[in-house]
C-alpha cells in the first residue's frame, strides 16, 4: 500500500498530545486563503511512499512516544483523501500501542456507502481527530476556502455519532473568522458535540506567504495582520463556553 506524502516532521509538539511524528499528505480539495502549505494542494504531487517505509522510520521514535504520551498524527493536505493508506499504517501502529491522530478539515466527507465504510474502519483505529473548522457561516466559509462547510459539519456530526474524541481548531483571522457573531455560532455548534475534548484558537500568521510567491499565487490576505492578544483571548473565551456547558450538562 502506497500513499503520496508531502513531508514529515519527527518531533512535533502542537498536533496532538506529547511528542509526535507528523505525516503531511499530498492533495487537498480546499483552497484556504490563509493556507501556509499551498504546495500540498495538488493531487499527484509529493513523494510516493509505502506503509512499510513510513512505519520503519516511525518505529525508531517509539521511546519518545512512550516517554511523552505522544504518537503519530496524519495531517495534510487532506488525509481523508488517502484513507486506505492510513488504515494500513494505523493497523501497524496499533500493534505497538502507538497513539494515532488525524488532522483534517473533513472537506471531502461523503455519505456514500463506500466512503463511510472506509471512514468507519479508519475511525476504529484513530484515537483523536483534530478537526479544523474555518468558519461556521457557509457563505463566508465558501469565500475563505472555495467550498461550503456543509460536508465539514456533517463530518463533525458523524464523529459525534461514532464517539470519536475531537479537538476543534479554529484559525483566527481579523475581519474574516474573528467576528463575535460567527464565534458564537461556532460555539453553539460545538455545544452539540459532547465528544469535543479541547478547543484550540490558532492566531493567523503569514509564515507561508513565501510559498505562495514561489508558486506564483496571489496571496489575497497580504494586508491582514495577525490578531491581537485580546482578540485571541476573546475567541478562546467565547468558544470555551461551549466546552464548559457541555461538561456541565454531561
Amino acid at each position: 500500500m502506497k500513499g503520496r506524502i508531502h513531508s514529515v516532521e519527527t518531533c512535533g509538539t502542537v498536533d496532538g498530545p506529547g511528542l509526535r511524528y507528523i505525516i503531511f499528505t499530498q492533495g487537498c480539495p480546499l483552497r484556504c486563503q490563509f493556507c501556509h502549505n499551498p504546495d500540498t494542494w495538488k493531487m499527484g504531487d509529493g513523494k510516493v511512499m509505502s506503509v512499510d517505509e513510513l512505519y520503519a522510520d516511525i518505529i525508531t521514535y517509539l521511546p519518545f512516544f512512550q516517554a511523552s504520551g505522544g504518537g503519530v498524527t496524519v495531517s495534510g493536505g487532506e488525509p481523508l483523501l488517502q484513507m486506505k493508506f492510513i488504515i494500513e499504517l494505523f493497523k501497524k501502529l496499533k500493534k505497538h500501542g502507538i497513539h494515532t491522530a488525524i488532522d483534517t478539515a473533513g472537506g471531502c466527507f461523503s455519505t456514500s456507502p463506500a466512503f463511510l465504510a472506509s471512514l468507519d474502519e479508519l475511525l476504529l483505529l484513530t484515537d483523536l481527530v483534530l478537526l479544523d473548522i474555518k468558519q461556521i457561516d457557509p457563505e463566508k466559509h465558501r469565500k475563505l476556502t472555495g467550498l461550503s462547510n456543509e460536508k465539514i459539519l456533517q463530518f463533525a456530526h458523524h464523529l459525534t455519532e461514532k464517539h470519536v474524541p475531537v479537538w476543534i481548531r479554529h484559525v483566527l483571522i481579523p475581519g474574516i473568522s474573528d467576528i463575535d457573531e460567527d464565534l458564537i455560532g461556532l460555539s453553539e455548534f460545538i455545544r452539540t458535540m459532547p465528544n469535543v475534548e479541547k478547543i484550540d484558537v490558532l492566531p493567523y500568521h503569514k509564515l507561508g506567504v513565501y510559498k505562495w510567491e514561489a508558486l506564483g499565487l496571489d496571496y489575497v490576505l497580504k494586508d491582514v495582520e495577525p490578531p491581537t492578544e485580546d482578540r485571541v483571548a476573546n475567541a478562546a473565551r467565547i468558544l470555551g463556553r461551549a466546552l464548559e456547558e457541555t461538561r456541565i450538562e454531561a
